[in-house]
């Protein structure tokens, strides 16, 4: 993997994701969801959801990378509370 230069927490966001899609499909193969309505404005299933959770946690990323010299440790802990936030709640 010399093509790439791996850092600690982009390594974990890897894994996290691949971890949670691994979850997701083993949950969706057990207990099938439904379409709900949250605080996003469309109805959403369990995996649109995730998908969202991680396009945008990709967003909050990029602006900090680009518009602050804060370590990447802060955008990747205020993923996570807003990936879970939307799981849960969106």
């Amino acid at each position: 993997m010399s093509w790439m230069a791996w850092t600690l927490p982009s390594t974990l966001f890897f894994i996290t994701i691949g971890c949670m899609l691994t979850a997701m499909t083993v949950l969706e193969v057990l207990r099938p969801c439904v379409e709900r309505k949250g605080f996003l404005p469309i109805s959403t299933t369990r995996g649109d959801r995730l998908f969202i959770g991680l396009l945008s946690s990709a967003y909050i990323h990029l602006f900090f990378i680009g518009m602050t010299d804060l370590p990447i440790w802060y955008p990747f802990g205020m993923s996570i509370v807003w990936l879970v936030a939307v799981i849960r709640w969106g």
